[in-house]
C-alpha cells in the first residue's frame, strides 16, 4: 500500500508528464478573460505594461518642489510661484531660488529636481497668512538633498516589462495591478472540464424524496463541487449512477468522451457491487489504488484512454462524506491546479501549524491519519487544538464543528495531552 507522500509524488509525476506531453500547455485553447472575471483563472499569455509607472516624476509627500539649481541649504529662502496638485500639474517654469507648492501625487515640473517636504519648512508658521494668488517665501529649516522625496519615472516599473507571466493564478492583487495598468482583460487557458459523478443503488438526489430508510441523499456531488469552486474548470455532473456494471461502463464512457478528467465518489472498495474499479480497467487502467491513510484509504488514481487522443485523469473517491473531502484536499485539488497550467509557485499549499494539544489522541500505527479538532488560541496567543473524543469516519456533523485536521504522521501512535501536533486548517476558513 503507497503512502500518502508517494501517492503524491506519483500525481504530480504524472501531471507533469501530461502537461508536458499528452496535453501540452502551448498547445491548449486559449480564452480572452474580462479582468473582473479572471480571478483564479492561469495566465496563459504574459502581460507587459503598456507604460512607465509612475508615469512621470510625482511628488511622495506634501511640500515644494524647488527649481534645479536651487540653494538647498539650512536657512535658505525659495519664491513659491506656483502650485501642483494631483491630476492638475504646474505648467510654467522656475528658475533656480523659485519652487511651487506641491501634494502628495502631483506632477514634479520637469525644471524641479528636489521636494522638500512641508515640516521641513517654516510653512507651519506662515500658513495662515499664504495668498496663493501670489508669489511668497518659505525658508528651509533643514538641509535638503536633490532628488529627496520624488517618486522617479519608471521607478517601479518600465514601459514594455513583464509584470505577470504565464502559469500566474490571477489574485486580486493582480487584479489591482493590471486595473492601474489600464489593462481590462487578458488571455488565461480554457478550463478544463471535470466530470463528477456518484454511485450507489442507495443515493438520492438532493431535492428528491426519501421512499425508505435505505436511501440516503447524495452529499458527496455538492461536496466536490463546493470544494471546486474556486478552480479555473467547467464542471460536468453526470448525476447517481445505480450499482450495475452495464450502466457505470456506460456513464464512464459518457464522461470520458467530454471531460479532461473524471472524478467519482464511492464504487472504489471491494464490495460485490462496486465496478468503478472494473470499469476503469476496462476502459483505461489503475496507476495507484490504496493509500495508507486514515480516512480514505480505498482511492483511485488512473486514467482512460481507451480510443482516445489524450488520456483523461481518474480521481475514484471513497464514498464516505468525510473521506470524500480528505482525498480531495490532499490529492485532487493540487492535482487540478497543477492540470491547469499554474506554475508552481502559484498552486495553492495547505497551510500547517504547530499546536499543543489540549486532550489525548488515540491512534494505531500504520496509516497518516487526519483526525477533525478545533484550533484555537490561549491567552498567550499560543495556537492549541481539541480533538473530537470520537473519530468515526461517518460522523458528519463533527466534521462541520471541526475547523481543521489534526495530522499525525503514519508511524505515530497516542499522542497525550501537552504535546506538539501538527494542525491543517480548513481551507476555506482562510481564502
Amino acid at each position: 500500500m503507497i503512502t500518502m507522500e508517494e501517492l503524491q509524488a506519483a500525481i504530480k509525476l504524472r501531471i507533469n508528464n501530461y502537461n508536458n506531453t499528452d496535453f501540452p500547455l502551448h498547445n491548449r485553447a486559449i480564452n480572452t478573460c474580462d479582468l473582473l472575471g479572471s480571478r483564479n483563472h492561469i495566465l496563459a499569455q504574459s502581460v507587459a505594461s503598456p507604460f512607465d509607472v509612475p508615469r512621470q516624476n510625482l511628488s511622495a509627500m506634501d511640500g515644494y518642489a524647488i527649481a534645479r539649481g536651487s540653494e538647498l541649504s539650512e536657512g535658505n529662502t525659495i519664491e513659491i510661484i506656483g502650485e501642483s496638485q494631483a491630476g492638475n500639474a504646474y505648467t510654467g517654469e522656475t528658475v533656480a531660488g523659485q519652487g511651487v507648492r506641491i501634494f502628495t501625487g502631483a506632477v514634479v515640473p520637469d525644471c524641479c529636481d528636489t521636494v522638500i517636504m512641508q515640516e521641513n519648512t517654516n510653512f507651519a508658521d506662515i500658513k495662515t497668512t499664504i495668498d496663493k494668488s501670489q508669489p511668497y517665501s518659505i525658508t528651509l529649516t533643514q538641509t535638503a538633498e536633490v532628488d529627496n522625496n520624488i517618486r522617479a519615472q519608471g521607478e517601479e516599473i518600465e514601459s514594455g516589462e513583464p509584470v505577470l507571466k504565464i502559469g500566474k493564478r490571477i489574485n486580486p492583487a493582480d487584479i489591482s495591478l493590471l486595473a492601474n495598468l489600464g489593462v481590462s482583460e487578458v488571455s488565461v487557458f480554457q478550463p478544463l472540464v471535470v466530470g463528477v459523478l456518484a454511485t450507489g443503488d442507495e443515493l438520492v438526489a438532493i431535492g428528491d424524496e426519501l421512499k425508505h430508510l435505505a436511501q440516503i441523499y447524495n452529499s458527496n456531488t455538492p461536496t466536490l463541487k463546493s470544494l471546486l469552486s474556486d478552480l479555473p474548470i467547467t464542471i460536468r455532473d453526470y448525476g447517481i449512477i445505480p450499482d450495475d456494471l452495464d450502466k457505470t461502463t456506460a456513464a464512464v464512457n459518457e464522461a470520458m468522451q467530454a471531460c479532461d478528467v473524471l472524478i467519482s465518489t464511492a464504487g472504489v472498495s471491494v464490495g460485490d457491487y462496486d465496478f468503478l474499479t472494473t470499469v476503469i480497467e476496462t476502459l483505461g487502467q489503475i496507476n495507484h489504488y490504496k493509500v495508507a491513510m486514515k480516512p480514505g484509504k480505498p482511492f483511485v488514481f488512473g486514467e482512460l484512454n481507451k480510443n482516445l487522443d489524450k488520456p483523461v485523469l481518474y480521481f475514484g473517491l471513497p464514498g464516505n462524506p468525510l473521506s470524500t473531502v480528505v482525498g480531495a484536499l490532499q490529492f485532487v485539488l493540487p492535482a487540478l491546479w497543477q492540470m491547469s497550467g499554474a506554475s508552481l509557485s502559484e498552486q495553492p499549499m495547505p497551510l500547517t501549524i504547530k499546536a499543543k494539544l489540549t486532550n489525548d489522541i488515540k491512534k494505531s500505527p500504520g496509516r497518516k491519519d487526519f483526525q477533525r479538532g478545533v484550533l484555537s488560541q490561549d491567552e498567550s496567543g499560543h495556537y492549541q487544538v481539541e480533538c473530537f473524543s470520537s473519530q468515526q469516519s461517518h460522523r458528519i456533523k463533527q466534521l462541520s464543528r471541526a475547523n481543521c485536521f489534526i495530522v499525525l504522521d503514519k508511524d505515530s501512535g497516542n499522542v497525550v495531552s501537552g504535546g506538539e501536533v501538527t494542525v491543517q486548517p480548513f481551507p476555506w476558513l482562510h481564502r
